[in-house]
């Protein structure tokens, strides 16, 4: 697994961030928890893909992390790459979820945010990125709803 990092740059492997995770939700575990799961890429020679990772104590912040993993070849094909976002994003979302529902008093509802919406290029993908992510069982957010991809994720492609 690729190492993630906070937002301050400390890089973390994939254990190490499932225990701030859940260290973050056990400090306060009164609260409502999200846990959202977003992609969102850019094109720079090659194709830059960023996964984050956010845990949002619902109205009171949150934390976030962020991997970057980087293709050979850059993906010109705006369909191709946004399945790619979304294929990362259902991939990282059925690990963290598998590992945080083993901690059995964890309490958070979990989103997997889309880098697509109603507006723009991606529109006439809409129903079927939605139905794929849907029929991999996870709640689905879109544009603008889908800050996990199109804000977190995408500060740092």
């Amino acid at each position: 697994m690729d190492k993630f990092y906070s937002p301050n740059g400390k890089s973390f492997n994939y254990e190490q961030l499932l225990k701030e995770v859940i260290l973050f939700v056990k400090k306060d575990p009164e609260k409502h928890y999200k846990i959202i799961i977003g992609t969102d890429s850019a094109n720079h020679g090659t194709t830059d893909f960023v996964s984050a990772i956010v845990v949002y104590r619902v109205g009171h912040g949150g934390r976030f992390f962020w991997r970057r993993i980087t293709t050979k070849n850059k993906i010109v094909n705006l369909r191709n790459r946004i399945y790619k976002e979304v294929m990362m994003s259902l991939k990282l979302a059925s690990e963290v979820l598998f590992n945080l529902s083993k901690n059995k008093d964890l309490k958070f509802d979990f989103e997997v945010h889309v880098d697509i919406g109603s507006q723009g290029e991606t529109r006439t993908m809409l129903q079927e990125i939605i139905g794929m992510v849907r029929g991999s069982g996870f709640e689905v957010k879109t544009k603008p709803e889908s800050y996990g991809a199109s804000k977190v994720a995408d500060r740092y492609t």
